[in-house]
C-alpha cells in the first residue's frame, strides 16, 4: 500500500511539472511575443532571457500557490484527492497542448482551476467544491484582462501624447531598448504568478494523500516547478508568438513597451494579493487596449473575437473533461 502510494505520488508530481513544462512554452508568447515581434530582441536571446526570470520569479513567491491549494476544495477532506488531481491535470494537459498546436492564446489558469472544480464536482460532489473560493479566483480571472485593456488603452494615449513631437523613428529606437527591461519584468511576474499553480496542485496531492497537513509549499515542490516552467519556456512557444505577435495589430516598440509595462503590473498586483490570474489574458488585453489607443480601426478585432472565446469556453470544456476523466479512471479502478 505504501509503495502503490509513493508510486501515485511520483504520478501526481509528473503530471503537475508536465504541466508546469507545458505552460512555460504555452505562456512563452506572453513574455516576449511584443519584444520578438518588434526585433528588441532576437528569438533565443529572449526565451534565454524569459526563462532565467520565469524560474527567479517562481521561486520567490508562495501566495497563489496556496491560494490554489486550498480555495476550490479542502484537500483535507477528501478521501479521493488524488484520483481528482490526476484527472485534473490530464484534462488541464489536453486542453493546452490542444490550444497549443492550433495557435490559440487560451488561459492555463482557466484550464487548471475548470479541470480542479469538475474533477472535484464529480469525484467528491457539489458540496466539496468551495464555491466563494473558485468564484472568487473566477471573478479575478475575468476581471485581470478588463484592467489590463483599460490600462493598456490609458498608457498608450498617455506616451502619444508625451511623445508627439517627436519623430517616430527616434521614439521608437528608444524604446526598442526599453523593451528589454519590460520583456524581464513580464518574464519574471509570469514566474511568480504562473508557476505557483503547480506548486498549488502538487501541495494540494500531498495534503490529500496526508503526506503532510498544511498548505505550505516544501521547498523542493518550489525549485522543481520552477524549474519545469523554466525548461518549458527555453522551448518557446512560436505558433503562440506569431499569433501575439504579429497578428493582432501591428506591433511598434512604443506599443509593446506599454503593452509590457501594463501587463506586468496587473500580474504582479494579482501575485501580492495572492490571485491566479491569466497571463495569456492580461497581455492580450493589454496588446489590444494598446492597439485600440493606437488606431482602432488596425486591430484584427475578429481574430480578437474568437480568442476571447476560446477564453469563455476554456473553463467549461477544461471541467467536462475532468469529469470524464475521473470517471472512466474510477470505473476502471
Amino acid at each position: 500500500m505504501v509503495e502503490t502510494s509513493i508510486f501515485v505520488l511520483c504520478i501526481v508530481v509528473f503530471l503537475a511539472l508536465a504541466f508546469d513544462f507545458i505552460n512555460g512554452f504555452h505562456d512563452t508568447a506572453n513574455a516576449i511575443a511584443t519584444s520578438v515581434s518588434t526585433r528588441a530582441l532576437p528569438p533565443r536571446t529572449a526565451i534565454l532571457m524569459a526563462a532565467i526570470m520565469n524560474f527567479l520569479g517562481a521561486i520567490t513567491f508562495t501566495g497563489v500557490a496556496k491560494t490554489i491549494g486550498g480555495s476550490v476544495a479542502d484537500p483535507a477532506t477528501l478521501e479521493n484527492g488524488i484520483p481528482i488531481v490526476i484527472a485534473t491535470l490530464i484534462a488541464a494537459i489536453i486542453w493546452n497542448l490542444a490550444t497549443w498546436w492550433f495557435g490559440i492564446p487560451s488561459s492555463s489558469s482557466h484550464a487548471l482551476i475548470g479541470a480542479l472544480a469538475g474533477a472535484v464536482f464529480v469525484g467528491a460532489g457539489s458540496s466539496s467544491v468551495n464555491w466563494s473560493g473558485f468564484i472568487k479566483i473566477v471573478e479575478g480571472l475575468l476581471l485581470s484582462p478588463l484592467i489590463a485593456f483599460v490600462i493598456g488603452f490609458i498608457v498608450m494615449h498617455i506616451l502619444k501624447w508625451i511623445f508627439a513631437k517627436r519623430s517616430p523613428h527616434s521614439v521608437n529606437k528608444g524604446f526598442r531598448t526599453m523593451q528589454i527591461l519590460t520583456a524581464a519584468l513580464q518574464s519574471f511576474s509570469h514566474g511568480t504568478n504562473d508557476a505557483q499553480k503547480a506548486m498549488g496542485i502538487i501541495t494540494f496531492a500531498l495534503v490529500a494523500a496526508n503526506v503532510q497537513d498544511h498548505l505550505e509549499v516544501p521547498l523542493w515542490v518550489k525549485i522543481s516547478a520552477a524549474t519545469a516552467m523554466a525548461l518549458g519556456t527555453s522551448v518557446g512557444g512560436w505558433k503562440i508568438i506569431k499569433t501575439m505577435g504579429t497578428k493582432i495589430f501591428k506591433i511598434e516598440p512604443i506599443n509593446g513597451f506599454a503593452a509590457d509595462a501594463t501587463s506586468a503590473t496587473v500580474i504582479f498586483t494579482a501575485t501580492l494579493t495572492h490571485l491566479p490570474v491569466s497571463t495569456t489574458h492580461a497581455v492580450t488585453s493589454a496588446i489590444l487596449g494598446v492597439g485600440a489607443a493606437k488606431r482602432f480601426r488596425e486591430v484584427k478585432w475578429g481574430l480578437a473575437g474568437r480568442i476571447v472565446i476560446a477564453w469563455v469556453v476554456t473553463i467549461p470544456i477544461a471541467a467536462t473533461l475532468s469529469g470524464i476523466i475521473y470517471k472512466v479512471m474510477f470505473d476502471l479502478f
